[in-house]
């Protein structure tokens, strides 16, 4: 089996480190760090990859951060995963072309599978991340918020699990987005439920974790990684710790 990967989380709104409170644009915290220091300081704590989201793109659309993803691999041995506004081939092209390890597809793999699954065939399965964002409505259904979560998809979770678990997809990225900044403890369940419906998906969880024992937990659910955003910013644990997790055991 692989290592357990653990990917600190930049989140980059008007050019600004951000985390949002449950994807609320409204409900932002800044913190006072520019995205490139972070990504050092990151790397310098022993990171091997990098989660970077442009939150400005996520709703509206045309990535805006290939400067920084130069910067960031020009300054350190970090392997990037990226994304936020990846709408058109021409996208994923220009996220590889500066240097992008993983091109990080949202929106748009709800709303177009097929042309997602056309892009992992045409860079390669281990190129492309599958983000499904997720929250579960009043009928029990785990639905799809799309937009940077300001859209509503009526296609479920497991719907799309079921298309893209048939169709070669390797790396899957899923948010309980109710958990998302509120270090209220990562969705095990959901994890659970996910890895039930796909196995054969390499999955990273995301949203919520708050400490080195969630972490763990997450391994131990079957999760092949973690994205770490508001805890480490706010120096609720060492990313020393956290990276002493990354072992097969898991």
């Amino acid at each position: 089996m692989s290592a357990f990967t653990v990917l600190p989380a930049i989140d980059v709104r008007e050019g600004r480190v951000v985390r949002l409170h449950q994807g609320d644009y409204a409900r932002e915290t800044r913190y006072p760090v520019e995205p490139l220091a972070a990504a050092r300081r990151y790397a310098e704590a022993g990171a091997q990859w990098l989660h970077l989201v442009d939150l400005d793109a996520a709703r509206a659309g045309g990535y805006g951060l290939a400067a920084l993803v130069e910067s960031i691999k020009a300054c350190t041995p970090l392997k990037v995963q990226t994304g936020g506004g990846v709408r058109r081939a021409a996208d994923v092209q220009a996220i590889l072309d500066a240097g992008a390890d993983r091109v990080v597809v949202g929106s748009l793999a709800v709303r177009e599978p097929q042309r997602v699954i056309e892009w992992a065939t045409a860079h390669g399965a281990e190129r492309l991340t599958v983000a499904l964002d997720t929250r579960r409505d009043a009928d029990g259904q785990w639905r799809l918020p799309v937009a940077g979560w300001t859209e509503r998809s009526e296609l479920t979770l497991a719907e799309l699990l079921g298309i893209y678990s048939t169709a070669g997809i390797r790396h899957l990225l899923c948010t309980d987005i109710d958990r998302d900044g509120t270090l209220a403890g990562p969705n095990l369940s959901l994890y659970r439920e996910v890895l039930a419906l796909a196995p054969r998906l390499r999955l990273q969880a995301s949203g919520g974790i708050r400490d080195v024992a969630d972490i763990q937990a997450a391994c131990e659910a079957g999760c092949a990684g973690a994205v770490l955003g508001k805890a480490l910013l706010e120096g609720r644990f060492e990313l020393a710790d956290a990276l002493a997790l990354e072992v097969p055991a898991c």
